[in-house]
Protein backbone atom coordinates (compact mmCIF):
# COMPACT_ATOMS: atom_id res chain seq x y z
CA UNK A 1 0.00 0.00 0.00
CA UNK A 2 1.25 3.23 -0.62
CA UNK A 3 1.86 6.18 1.88
CA UNK A 4 -0.53 8.38 0.85
CA UNK A 5 -3.02 5.51 0.93
CA UNK A 6 -2.25 4.83 4.24
CA UNK A 7 -2.68 8.36 5.25
CA UNK A 8 -6.09 8.36 3.62
CA UNK A 9 -7.41 4.94 5.32
CA UNK A 10 -6.51 6.38 8.53
CA UNK A 11 -8.23 9.76 7.99
CA UNK A 12 -11.36 7.79 6.74
CA UNK A 13 -11.16 5.52 9.55
CA UNK A 14 -10.68 8.37 12.05
CA UNK A 15 -13.51 10.61 10.49
CA UNK A 16 -16.16 7.73 10.39
CA UNK A 17 -15.53 6.79 14.32
CA UNK A 18 -15.49 10.76 15.30
CA UNK A 19 -18.93 11.02 12.91
CA UNK A 20 -20.41 7.59 15.09
CA UNK A 21 -19.04 9.22 18.54
CA UNK A 22 -21.38 12.35 17.56
CA UNK A 23 -24.08 10.40 16.67
CA UNK A 24 -23.60 9.11 20.49
CA UNK A 25 -22.77 12.07 22.10
CA UNK A 26 -26.53 13.38 20.35
CA UNK A 27 -27.96 11.10 22.95
CA UNK A 28 -25.83 11.40 25.85
CA UNK A 29 -25.95 15.66 25.54
CA UNK A 30 -22.22 15.35 26.69
CA UNK A 31 -19.52 15.66 24.84
CA UNK A 32 -16.87 15.12 27.58
CA UNK A 33 -15.93 11.31 26.50
CA UNK A 34 -14.03 13.00 23.70
CA UNK A 35 -11.30 13.41 25.70
CA UNK A 36 -10.63 9.88 26.10
CA UNK A 37 -10.53 8.84 22.36
CA UNK A 38 -7.81 11.91 21.69
CA UNK A 39 -5.72 9.17 23.05
CA UNK A 40 -7.40 5.83 22.05
CA UNK A 41 -7.67 7.38 19.12
CA UNK A 42 -4.20 7.53 18.42
CA UNK A 43 -3.59 4.19 19.24
CA UNK A 44 -6.00 2.94 17.05
CA UNK A 45 -4.12 5.25 14.14
CA UNK A 46 -0.79 3.66 15.13
CA UNK A 47 -2.24 -0.12 14.82
CA UNK A 48 -3.91 0.76 11.59
CA UNK A 49 -0.62 1.85 10.64
CA UNK A 50 1.46 -0.78 11.77
CA UNK A 51 -0.71 -3.29 10.04
CA UNK A 52 -0.47 -2.05 6.65
CA UNK A 53 3.48 -1.04 6.93
CA UNK A 54 5.42 -2.68 4.47
CA UNK A 55 8.58 -3.87 6.85
CA UNK A 56 7.04 -3.89 10.15
CA UNK A 57 10.76 -3.32 11.60
CA UNK A 58 11.70 -2.65 15.16
CA UNK A 59 10.89 1.09 14.40
CA UNK A 60 7.62 0.03 13.79
CA UNK A 61 7.39 -2.07 16.45
CA UNK A 62 8.38 0.39 18.68
CA UNK A 63 6.21 3.23 18.02
CA UNK A 64 3.37 1.20 17.98
CA UNK A 65 4.07 -0.18 21.45
CA UNK A 66 4.91 2.92 22.99
CA UNK A 67 1.90 4.79 21.61
CA UNK A 68 -0.81 1.58 22.77
CA UNK A 69 0.90 2.17 26.17
CA UNK A 70 0.68 5.64 27.03
CA UNK A 71 -2.82 6.36 24.53
CA UNK A 72 -4.65 3.13 26.63
CA UNK A 73 -3.20 4.04 30.24
CA UNK A 74 -4.33 7.78 29.17
CA UNK A 75 -7.44 6.90 27.43
CA UNK A 76 -8.62 4.70 30.20
CA UNK A 77 -7.60 6.77 32.95
CA UNK A 78 -9.60 9.77 31.02
CA UNK A 79 -12.67 7.67 30.44
CA UNK A 80 -12.65 6.53 34.47
CA UNK A 81 -12.45 10.10 35.47
CA UNK A 82 -15.48 11.05 33.02
CA UNK A 83 -17.76 8.29 34.55
CA UNK A 84 -16.69 9.37 38.05
CA UNK A 85 -17.09 12.90 37.72
CA UNK A 86 -19.49 13.44 34.95
CA UNK A 87 -19.48 16.20 31.82
CA UNK A 88 -16.63 18.33 31.92
CA UNK A 89 -17.59 21.82 32.86
CA UNK A 90 -15.21 23.15 29.82
CA UNK A 91 -17.65 21.42 27.69
CA UNK A 92 -21.18 22.13 29.29
CA UNK A 93 -19.81 26.39 29.29
CA UNK A 94 -18.46 25.70 25.36
CA UNK A 95 -22.11 24.23 24.33
CA UNK A 96 -24.37 26.21 26.12
CA UNK A 97 -22.51 29.53 25.39
CA UNK A 98 -22.93 28.17 21.46
CA UNK A 99 -26.53 27.88 21.72
CA UNK A 100 -27.16 30.69 23.94
CA UNK A 101 -24.79 33.27 22.22
CA UNK A 102 -24.44 32.16 18.64
CA UNK A 103 -28.24 30.50 18.92
CA UNK A 104 -26.98 26.78 17.53
CA UNK A 105 -28.90 23.81 18.31
CA UNK A 106 -26.61 20.81 20.48
CA UNK A 107 -25.74 19.18 17.52
CA UNK A 108 -24.04 21.95 15.31
CA UNK A 109 -22.25 23.04 18.25
CA UNK A 110 -20.69 19.69 19.39
CA UNK A 111 -19.95 18.73 15.69
CA UNK A 112 -18.21 21.76 14.79
CA UNK A 113 -16.67 23.31 18.25
CA UNK A 114 -15.91 19.57 19.48
CA UNK A 115 -15.79 16.74 16.90
CA UNK A 116 -14.73 18.18 13.90
CA UNK A 117 -12.71 20.37 15.47
CA UNK A 118 -10.54 17.33 17.02
CA UNK A 119 -10.13 15.12 14.04
CA UNK A 120 -7.82 17.09 12.32
CA UNK A 121 -5.83 18.00 15.37
CA UNK A 122 -5.75 14.85 16.22
CA UNK A 123 -4.33 13.17 12.78
CA UNK A 124 -1.71 15.94 12.57
CA UNK A 125 -0.25 14.68 15.81
CA UNK A 126 -0.12 11.46 15.42
CA UNK A 127 1.90 11.46 12.17
CA UNK A 128 5.22 9.88 13.68
CA UNK A 129 3.22 7.39 14.88
CA UNK A 130 2.13 7.07 10.84
CA UNK A 131 5.13 8.01 8.64
CA UNK A 132 7.56 6.95 11.38
CA UNK A 133 6.22 3.74 10.55
CA UNK A 134 7.27 3.41 7.15
CA UNK A 135 11.08 4.20 6.74
CA UNK A 136 13.60 1.30 6.18
CA UNK A 137 13.55 -1.88 7.96
CA UNK A 138 16.80 -1.60 10.47
CA UNK A 139 17.80 -1.71 13.76
CA UNK A 140 17.21 0.92 16.52
CA UNK A 141 19.41 3.36 16.61
CA UNK A 142 21.18 5.89 18.87
CA UNK A 143 18.50 8.72 17.95
CA UNK A 144 15.65 6.11 18.18
CA UNK A 145 16.88 4.42 21.33
CA UNK A 146 16.69 8.27 22.81
CA UNK A 147 13.10 8.56 21.95
CA UNK A 148 12.28 5.46 23.41
CA UNK A 149 14.01 6.52 26.40
CA UNK A 150 12.25 9.47 26.27
CA UNK A 151 8.74 8.39 25.99
CA UNK A 152 8.55 5.95 28.34
CA UNK A 153 10.12 8.74 30.76
CA UNK A 154 7.32 10.73 29.67
CA UNK A 155 4.43 8.06 30.55
CA UNK A 156 5.81 7.47 33.74
CA UNK A 157 5.88 11.03 34.61
CA UNK A 158 2.57 11.57 33.36
CA UNK A 159 0.71 8.19 35.29
CA UNK A 160 2.66 9.84 38.09
CA UNK A 161 1.07 13.16 37.88
CA UNK A 162 -2.43 11.65 37.69
CA UNK A 163 -2.15 9.65 40.24
CA UNK A 164 -0.99 11.91 42.88
CA UNK A 165 -3.79 14.38 41.89
CA UNK A 166 -6.26 11.74 41.92
CA UNK A 167 -5.10 10.79 45.60
CA UNK A 168 -5.54 14.71 46.41
CA UNK A 169 -8.84 15.25 45.58
CA UNK A 170 -9.78 11.69 47.10
CA UNK A 171 -9.01 13.70 50.35
CA UNK A 172 -12.02 16.08 51.96
CA UNK A 173 -9.52 17.40 53.75
CA UNK A 174 -7.65 19.37 50.61
CA UNK A 175 -10.88 20.96 49.42
CA UNK A 176 -10.19 24.16 47.94
CA UNK A 177 -6.48 24.00 48.42
CA UNK A 178 -3.66 23.44 45.89
CA UNK A 179 -1.46 20.34 45.34
CA UNK A 180 2.20 21.42 45.94
CA UNK A 181 3.90 17.94 46.57
CA UNK A 182 5.55 15.51 44.55
CA UNK A 183 5.96 16.13 41.00
CA UNK A 184 3.87 18.95 40.97
CA UNK A 185 6.34 21.35 43.51
CA UNK A 186 8.27 21.43 40.56
CA UNK A 187 6.06 22.01 37.57
CA UNK A 188 1.88 23.12 37.90
CA UNK A 189 1.26 20.89 34.93
CA UNK A 190 3.46 17.34 35.42
CA UNK A 191 0.67 15.79 33.10
CA UNK A 192 0.95 17.64 30.42
CA UNK A 193 4.52 17.73 30.57
CA UNK A 194 4.72 14.00 30.72
CA UNK A 195 2.56 13.57 27.56
CA UNK A 196 4.68 16.35 25.45
CA UNK A 197 7.89 14.00 26.60
CA UNK A 198 5.78 11.02 25.20
CA UNK A 199 5.30 12.18 21.59
CA UNK A 200 8.79 14.31 21.06
CA UNK A 201 10.21 10.77 21.89
CA UNK A 202 7.95 8.64 19.47
CA UNK A 203 9.31 11.62 17.03
CA UNK A 204 12.85 10.93 17.34
CA UNK A 205 12.04 7.22 16.68
CA UNK A 206 10.20 8.50 13.58
CA UNK A 207 13.04 10.82 12.85
CA UNK A 208 15.57 7.68 12.62
CA UNK A 209 13.50 6.20 9.51
CA UNK A 210 14.34 9.36 7.04
CA UNK A 211 10.74 9.60 6.09
CA UNK A 212 9.10 9.98 10.05
CA UNK A 213 11.67 13.55 10.19
CA UNK A 214 9.21 15.12 8.52
CA UNK A 215 6.20 14.52 11.11
CA UNK A 216 7.57 17.34 13.01
CA UNK A 217 4.34 18.99 12.93
CA UNK A 218 2.81 16.25 15.30
CA UNK A 219 5.11 16.81 18.12
CA UNK A 220 5.10 21.01 17.74
CA UNK A 221 1.17 21.06 17.67
CA UNK A 222 0.88 19.02 20.54
CA UNK A 223 2.85 21.48 23.11
CA UNK A 224 1.14 24.45 21.80
CA UNK A 225 -1.91 22.63 22.02
CA UNK A 226 -1.00 21.83 25.61
CA UNK A 227 1.19 24.96 26.58
CA UNK A 228 -1.09 27.70 24.41
CA UNK A 229 -4.44 26.65 23.68
CA UNK A 230 -6.39 23.51 25.35
CA UNK A 231 -4.34 22.63 28.00
CA UNK A 232 -2.23 25.26 30.54
CA UNK A 233 -4.46 28.26 29.43
CA UNK A 234 -8.07 26.40 30.54
CA UNK A 235 -6.71 24.65 33.78
CA UNK A 236 -5.10 27.90 35.21
CA UNK A 237 -7.74 30.24 34.17
CA UNK A 238 -10.32 28.41 36.31
CA UNK A 239 -7.80 28.07 39.28
CA UNK A 240 -7.14 30.96 39.42
CA UNK A 241 -10.57 31.57 40.24
CA UNK A 242 -11.36 28.86 42.66
CA UNK A 243 -8.37 28.61 44.61
CA UNK A 244 -7.10 31.31 47.07
CA UNK A 245 -3.67 30.28 47.12
CA UNK A 246 -3.24 29.16 43.23
CA UNK A 247 -1.36 32.57 42.93
CA UNK A 248 1.45 32.27 45.25
CA UNK A 249 1.77 28.40 43.53
CA UNK A 250 2.28 30.06 40.57
CA UNK A 251 4.49 32.85 41.66
CA UNK A 252 7.61 29.98 42.76
CA UNK A 253 5.94 27.28 40.39
CA UNK A 254 7.39 26.40 37.02
CA UNK A 255 4.17 26.03 33.99
CA UNK A 256 5.61 23.64 32.33
CA UNK A 257 9.14 22.30 32.35
CA UNK A 258 10.10 20.82 35.95
CA UNK A 259 12.75 22.95 37.93
CA UNK A 260 13.28 23.73 41.68
CA UNK A 261 10.59 26.05 43.07
CA UNK A 262 11.59 29.50 43.60
CA UNK A 263 11.39 30.20 47.09
CA UNK A 264 8.66 32.52 48.22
Amino acid sequence: MPLVHLLLLNAAVSVALFVGLWLINLRTRDPSFIDSWWALGMVMIAWTSFVTAPNRGPHALALTALCAAWGLRLGGYLFWRWRKHGPDRRYATMMAHAQSERGWSYAKASLLLVFALQMPLQFIVALPAQLGQWGADASLGALAWAGVALAIFGVGFESLGDFQLVAFKGDPANANKVLQTGLWRFTRHPNYFGDACVWWGLYLIAAETGLGAWSIPGPILLTFLLTRWSGVPTVEGRMRRKKPDYAAYVARTSSFIPMWPKKS
